[in-house]
């Protein structure tokens, strides 16, 4: 074990922001959902005092988001009787980014309709609700330029929810448009051990008790080369090669080229249409970033070494993890059998 890489990057914002996923040691599959709009204290700052979350990294990656979205418009897809939930959800969102950042944002009546105002971007637009003459790139499309979240929208029949609406440009290894149109339950179909332990209808089970306007949240994880967002299958061989050229290459470039990804996934009934908006933020963090707080480099280390093969072939990191916990044992300060806390 050596020192801790120090590295030029000051990480320093995003490593106060950053919601660490691991509570403990181990890491399995579980709803593990709680309320929204709780602040979440960590090692390093705190996280989540808000369901939509503006950093610093907001206009870069907006800008990722139009590109993604000009090579590719079907990352944006609303079947047609998913609309009115597309109005509900922009609707609740600028609710929620004017609660959150009032300095910037604001949602006001003005005649018949509404003026919303994003001083970030410099936008201001009237419109009324349902008129698509106001609002000619769709609810979806306008919002969905004004937050880093990825959105998808759930239709609640047939005792069931239905993936029938989105915006999805930074997926984590999966693709919106194989997606769209099918179940909850359908999606999740790959997921390693979920059926068999009843995490996954359980985890539908508790979204559809979900009272309009009700919120929760929950976190993910996975690893990912090069602070890349979009690692959906449709973009595979951009990313795919990658891990090859990490695991290969020089161990000491690992600390800068690894990322921890956490999604933060917020959960609400929206209240006018009854669907249920699904919010994906993700937020990436290198291993040389993660190594400036002790207690996290142990604990992911850990959590790396533990992860069951088929969890960590799922989540595509059966390659990576050994290269990052051999990064974090030989440059990050973790010492072979350390434990630490982790929030």
């Amino acid at each position: 074990m050596t020192a801790p890489a120090t590295g030029k990057a000051d990480h320093s914002v995003a490593v106060a922001g950053f919601p660490f996923p691991f509570p403990k040691e181990t890491y399995r599959y579980s709803t593990n959902v709680e309320p929204a709009s709780v602040p979440r204290p960590t090692a390093a700052g705190s996280w989540g005092e808000h369901p939509v979350d503006i950093d610093h990294a907001y206009r870069d990656e907006l800008a990722e988001r139009a590109r993604i979205l000009s090579a590719d418009p079907s990352r944006l897809q609303c079947l047609p009787h998913m609309v009115p939930a597309a109005w509900d959800a922009m609707f609740v969102l600028m609710e929620q980014l004017a609660d959150a950042y009032p300095q910037h944002m604001s949602l006001t009546r003005e005649g018949g309709g509404w003026h919303w105002h994003n001083g970030l971007l410099g936008i201001d637009r009237c419109f009324a609700v349902g008129e698509t003459s106001s609002m000619p790139e769709g609810p979806l499309g306008f919002i969905g330029q004004q937050l880093q979240e990825d959105i998808v929208l759930l239709e609640q029949r047939d005792g069931e929810l239905w993936a029938d609406a989105g915006l999805v440009t930074f997926a984590a290894d999966w693709s919106f448009g194989f997606d769209v149109g099918m179940s909850f339950l359908e999606i999740h179909g790959p997921v390693p051990r979920v059926h068999d332990e009843g995490v996954i209808p359980r985890a539908q089970a508790f979204l559809m008790r979900l009272e309009p306007g009700q919120s929760y949240r929950r976190t993910n994880w996975t690893l990912t080369v090069d602070g890349k967002l979009d690692t959906s299958t449709e973009t595979y061989p951009e990313w795919g090669p990658d891990r090859t050229t990490l695991v290969d290459g020089p161990l000491a470039a690992v600390g800068d080229r690894l990322h921890l990804r956490t999604e933060v996934q917020h959960l609400i009934r929206l209240p006018e249409s009854n669907a249920i908006m699904f919010l994906i933020r993700s937020y990436l963090l290198p291993f040389a970033a993660l190594a400036t707080v002790p207690e996290w480099a142990a604990r992911t280390a850990e959590v790396l070494e533990e992860l069951p093969a088929d969890m960590a072939e799922y989540k595509g990191v059966t390659r990576t993890r050994e290269a990052g916990i051999r990064w974090l044992r030989e440059y990050g300060g973790v010492c072979e059998g350390s434990a630490a806390g982790a929030a």
